[in-house]
């Protein structure tokens, strides 16, 4: 795909389909003789896959606003800009967001962006119907499959982040320039039924050359993609009159989780993906070799001179070193307390949380407020695709949008509700298989503990998808469909100023850390940071250096658990329609009924 996205030919695609015109998008007058050469043609018609991926790449669509911005401030997620809390980067993410925000209230941004590129699908799902032939030719097949699910990934992150938006399932027209928003179980009952027949349309993954990279849909993500959508068109979101479920009987609880336990097991037994070791993924992940049929079911491919992952996400580097030519990383990070939600011997830990940064090529620990995502590392990608980032603003490297635990653990969490925690079971044991693979003894007590009920099962689920994806943005809407996000919020800012208090929990955590280099040059070693760990025990060490582990600072004017939000997250649990397409709507859009 980082050969196809800039292929010249999306340029036939793009140039006489779609233009922006003042905030609006337009559709130029198009023959149907030249939709019939573009979408009866595979290579042309491949564009049209091309020029939707090219839209996630803009500058501030997902590339640069979305992926850095949604779903921030959660109990595993923060944004290390929270303390700013009147800024307009902590403004969206501390519930507390303003319809002019400087980081997202420009005509060409996410929400445009987003809008773009359903425009350009809806334009090639027309032509590919017309044209492609798609009953009697797999690839032109594969290809309106591709659009379809392109179409449902965007609608799925527009749903995620504002709620109810307007519906396009057709081009523009003269009559349809200006939408209202509409009832999101409308959008949510046409991209169940677009991701059923895209199923039937795409291959397997590795079931024909296209479906042989993660960065091409296939099969297997578009069901699981299905089932995602599913728990949330039947689980919780506030809407314009109070949070709640759908009352659509076609979209009752029981029903989507009826879908989403028949679309996991669907992939779960056509063996076409498993789960690697949890750094094992991360690792092949930064290799950039694609391959299908692993743990990644798909990822968002950015050219590699664009996408900003680790720029954003990633473990920072204060300086340029070998390992990158910039000094960049963490915009984001994990909310401090989970570091201490996971068990001793549980392996995602030191994957998921890294309490250190670079500084000349050395690592350092940062503090207690600004540990990084280690699923995203400029010295990974180093050592595993062996490319040193040289562009100054991106990295190149893709955004994984579903692994197979969150197939295994959607399986799971269908199944408890529908069947029980003992049909659930084995699919929440073979991720904690995953996470603890020198402490069976730890999975067995997990699963004892998870299995005594239902509701037990439940909240072992909730735990584990914590501990899973940390700094994938899943968690915000996973706290949204379960109605938990204000409750989860609270109990993580008591945690918090627990922690910094040394109170509860985590009354025996040493006030400090000790740390020293490694004989290799660069690695830290740390001694602190662990339950069981003291200061005395840290002192007789010997280590040359030590620093208090806290988050706060002299002169703060707010405390770090009071910035996690400012507002009640549980009315405001979805950004506001900006103002710039708010004045552009010709009336059509508000945001009535949004806490705005």
């Amino acid at each position: 795909m980082k050969s196809l996205l800039y292929k010249t030919l999306i340029a036939l695609f793009l140039g006489g389909v779609i233009m922006s015109c003042e905030d609006t998008l337009v559709v130029e007058s198009q023959s149907s003789l030249d939709e019939s050469v573009i979408f009866s043609n595979p290579s042309l018609a491949e564009g049209a896959v091309a020029g939707i991926i090219h839209s996630f790449g803009e500058t501030n669509s997902y590339r640069g606003r979305f992926i850095l911005y949604y779903g921030m401030n959660t109990d595993t997620e923060v944004t290390h800009s929270l303390k700013d809390v009147d800024g307009d980067k902590a403004r969206l993410s501390n519930y507390n967001t303003n319809v002019n925000n400087g980081q997202m209230n420009s005509d060409n941004n996410a929400w445009a962006k987003f809008y773009e590129g359903i425009e350009r699908a809806n334009v090639a799902i027309r032509g590919l119907r017309a044209y492609g032939d798609v009953e009697n030719d797999p690839f032109m097949a594969q290809l309106l499959g591709e659009v379809l699910t392109l179409r449902a990934v965007v609608y799925n992150d527009l749903l995620r982040a504002w709620g109810d938006v307007p519906a396009r399932f057709e081009p523009v027209s003269a009559e349809s320039v200006y939408l209202p928003r509409a009832d999101r179980d409308i959008i949510y009952k046409q991209l169940l039924a677009d991701l059923e027949e895209a199923a039937d349309l795409v291959a397997w993954p590795n079931g024909s050359p296209t479906t042989s990279s993660s960065e091409r849909i296939n099969k297997a993500f578009v069901k699981g993609l299905r089932a995602r959508l599913a728990l949330a068109a039947g689980g919780y979101g506030q809407r314009p009159d109070g949070i709640r479920k759908s009352t659509d009987p076609d979209l009752s609880t029981e029903k989507m989780y009826a879908i989403a336990k028949q679309e996991c097991m669907d992939i779960i037994e056509s063996g076409s993906a498993e789960l690697e070791t949890f750094e094992g993924v991360f690792r092949s992940f930064h290799r950039e070799t694609f391959e299908a049929g692993k743990e990644i079911l798909w990822e968002i491919p950015f050219d590699a001179g664009r996408g900003r992952v680790i720029f954003d996400l990633g473990v920072r580097h204060t300086t340029t070193d070998k390992y990158t030519g910039q000094n960049r990383g963490g915009n984001n990070g994990p909310n401090p307390a989970i570091y201490y939600e996971y068990e001793e011997g549980d392996v995602r830990r030191d994957v998921s949380v890294v309490p250190y940064e670079w500084t000349n090529g050395v690592q350092v620990p940062s503090n207690l407020n600004r540990l990084y995502f280690g699923k995203y590392r400029y010295e990974w990608l180093f050592e595993e695709a062996g490319r040193r980032v040289e562009a100054p603003n991106d990295d190149g490297l893709n955004f994984i949008y579903m692994r197979y635990s969150d197939v295994l653990l959607m399986a799971a969490e269908a199944i408890n509700e529908l069947d029980g925690p003992a049909a659930a079971a084995p699919y929440l044991r073979e991720v904690r298989e995953r996470a603890f693979p020198d402490h069976p003894e730890k999975v067995e007590a997990l699963m004892n503990e998870a299995t005594a009920s239902k509701a037990a099962f439940f909240d072992a689920i909730v735990d584990e998808r914590a501990l899973e994806f940390v700094g994938e943005k899943l968690r915000k809407a996973d706290l949204i469909r379960w109605n938990l996000l204000g409750s989860k919020l609270a109990e993580s800012a008591e945690k918090l100023e627990q922690l910094e208090l040394r109170q509860g929990k985590y009354a025996d955590l040493p006030a400090k850390i000790y740390f020293r280099t490694a004989e290799d040059g660069e690695t830290v070693e740390i001694y602190g940071l662990n339950f069981g760990d003291t200061d005395a025990e840290g002192a007789a060490l010997g280590y040359p250096e030590e620093k208090t582990w806290k988050m706060e600072g002299e002169g703060d004017l707010v405390t770090y658990w009071n910035a996690l939000y400012r507002g009640d997250p549980d009315n405001q649990q979805y950004w506001p329609i900006w103002q710039v397409f708010l004045d552009a709507s010709n009336g059509m859009l508000s945001n009535d009924g949004y806490g705005y």
